[in-house]
């Protein structure tokens, strides 16, 4: 009897568990693909010339950024290439 009850109590654990990482991955994974097409519409429309910068490059560095930062990696990559520091 005690056995079954534990049993329920450490599978209701589990699903509460996996349930928060698989919400806090999606949240993860939504922000890296909008930080990747925000870096290729930055650079498909040029607007980085439009604020007296260069075109962002699209590299390893880059890519890396976008995805684990998102927006904020990108908002981080326009301030860095107008100061004139390119990675």
């Amino acid at each position: 009897m005690i056995e079954t009850i534990l049993s329920i109590v450490l599978v209701i654990v589990v699903i509460g568990v996996l349930y928060y990482i698989f919400k806090q991955a999606t949240t993860l994974i939504i922000n890296a693909v909008v930080g990747l097409i925000l870096l290729f519409l930055i650079n498909h429309f040029q607007v980085m010339e439009l604020i007296g910068g260069t075109d962002l490059p699209i590299t390893w560095a880059n890519i890396i950024i976008c995805a684990l930062g998102g927006v904020i990696g990108i908002v981080l990559l326009i301030l860095l290439n107008l100061a004139g520091i390119t990675l």
